[in-house]
């Protein structure tokens, strides 16, 4: 398949958009500040991409929003 490459060992991100963790800090009740990763929603899907029905990790905006277009029945 060209243009789409599909590992088992592939990263936290959805395949739509890119959307991908990011890193920040946590904040304790004293504001002490520790690192830590925001994830996104994502969701596996059976989307139609590129004309054929494939099985990918997409986030919950790309759902709502209609990126993620799911085959007929």
């Amino acid at each position: 398949m060209p243009g789409i490459c599909y590992n088992k060992s592939m990263a936290y991100k959805c395949e739509l958009c890119g959307k991908k963790a990011v890193s920040g800090n946590s904040y304790s009740h004293s504001h002490r500040a520790t690192k830590r990763t925001f994830k996104p929603n994502l969701q596996k899907q059976k989307i139609v991409h590129a004309g054929k029905t494939q099985s990918v990790y997409v986030c919950t905006i790309c759902i709502k929003s209609g990126k993620a277009v799911r085959p007929a029945k």
